[in-house]
């Protein structure tokens, strides 16, 4: 039941909303979108084992990168500015990649696409805190499952539409849809420049009973006063490095992407060589994977939100991950689409991930420090395992090798996960190791 102080999601605020929902859409269709039809492309230009493994590296490199130059960049320009930028750099890079001529302008579009995404990824939690303080469980299950739905829908119609239309439409169409998120932002910066902005009623600041929690509460405690541009603090960013919680994060977030970019880069090749299926069935099989985050997106949020299940959530990924990579070395053929399933369910740690962004920290000042943070640590350790994994694939003919290494990153995460669980803000934390934030 919603609180009687709580307005609407869409009122006053329908374009974030909108906006909101289309960047979520589209961080993750252009990450999905490519390794489906990497064989289509090959028929036109030779992509190299190592440049398949660099595209599959490039994701986490970019976003470890823009993660890092992004709080600076919303210091200066704010976040609708950055929002707008972000979006543009996805939408060129996207319909660039769909005109690639060889292998070195594939892998150049491709950065650029994630050059906008990682920007997008430290954007978006700060957004949310932004425009919706009062509904921040909500707007967290709305954009990660956007985000789940746009991860398992691009492997499902890509070979479909590549056999039809051909692969430049395939790849060049999740661009489009990245130009549409373009409009609701640039009109929020035209009414911001304006003067129109409306700004957030008083009762907004009461969270919803249905998100309340004292997590919730403290992470919107000091959301007051009017809508405005709300700059990352280069102070709270560089104390962020002296706290085992935002390293704790920063390690989840990293063992999420890692699951993630490898899978997207190599689980195709890899299902085809191991599984015996034609790459059709391939991709298939890496929507199913996408697709079982989405009913974890739905349901994490709240569970972290309200029951405080950070931990048990996080173990539970960590055991489907290591079975499900059980499976697929000692019985690839049996059971195949079981063995992806239940190795999608790492896909917990992702909006595990995004909540904890919000939740742990009070402001959003300290919010986008937090994400920027945690996002370029932990997509740094994620840069390292595509390209890896392709090399120990190359170098032992095989892929137990490779797949042992991304089962001993699942272990290597407990600590972590479960420091993460801790039920306080990195200001509460700073403050009884060093005193006042």
């Amino acid at each position: 039941m919603t609180s009687p102080s709580a307005r609407p999601l869409w009122q006053g605020r329908a374009l974030a909303l909108i906006g909101i929902v289309l960047v979520a859409f589209s961080l993750r269709s252009a990450v999905a979108s490519l390794s489906p039809v990497l064989d289509h492309v090959m028929d036109d230009f030779p992509v190299s084992p190592v440049v398949v493994g660099l595209i599959g590296a490039a994701p986490p490199v970019c976003f470890a990168l823009f993660g890092l130059l992004t709080p600076l960049f919303e210091r200066r320009f704010g976040l609708e500015r950055m929002a707008v930028t972000a979006i543009a750099l996805m939408a060129l890079g996207l319909l660039l990649r769909g005109v690639a001529v060889d292998s070195t302008s594939l892998l150049g579009a491709t950065a650029i696409v994630f050059a906008g995404v990682g920007s997008g990824n430290v954007l978006l939690p700060p957004l949310v805190k932004k425009y919706f303080p009062d509904r921040l469980g909500v707007m967290m299950t709305v954009y990660s499952t956007t985000m789940a739905v746009s991860t398992f829908l691009p492997p499902l119609v890509a070979v479909p539409v590549a056999d039809t239309f051909g692969w430049r439409l395939s790849l060049g169409m999740w661009g489009v849809m990245a130009a549409l998120a373009l409009v609701p932002w640039v009109t929020l910066l035209l009414r911001h420049r304006t003067g129109s902005s409306e700004p957030v009623p008083a009762e907004l600041l009461v969270p919803d009973p249905t998100d309340g929690v004292d997590d919730v509460r403290d992470a919107v405690a000091a959301s007051t006063g009017p809508i405005t541009t709300v700059p990352a603090n280069p102070r709270a960013f560089s104390r962020l490095w002296r706290l085992p919680l935002a390293w704790a994060l920063a390690l989840v977030f990293g063992t999420s992407s890692t699951m993630a970019y490898v899978s997207f880069a190599w689980m195709p090749t890899m299902l085809v060589d191991i599984g015996g299926v034609s790459p059709a069935t391939a991709g298939f099989l890496l929507s199913l994977f996408a697709l079982i985050g989405l009913p974890c997106s739905m349901l994490v949020p709240i569970l972290v939100v309200r029951f405080q299940a950070t931990r048990p959530l996080f173990l539970v990924a960590v055991g489907a991950g290591l079975v499900g990579l059980l499976g697929l070395l000692l019985a690839p053929t049996v059971a195949l689409p079981l063995w992806v399933s239940i190795f999608g369910l790492t896909a917990i740690m992702f909006p595990l991930s995004l909540v904890l962004l919000s939740i742990r920290a009070r402001t959003p000042e300290s919010a986008v420090a937090l994400s920027g943070f945690v996002q370029s640590i932990g997509y740094a350790i994620a840069a390292v395992f595509p390209l890896l994994v392709g090399l120990l694939h190359d170098t032992t003919g095989g892929w137990k090798v490779p797949l042992i290494v991304v089962g001993a990153v699942l272990v290597a995460s407990i600590p972590a996960g479960i420091v993460a669980g801790r039920r306080r803000t990195i200001e509460d934390e700073w403050e009884r190791r060093h005193g006042s934030w």
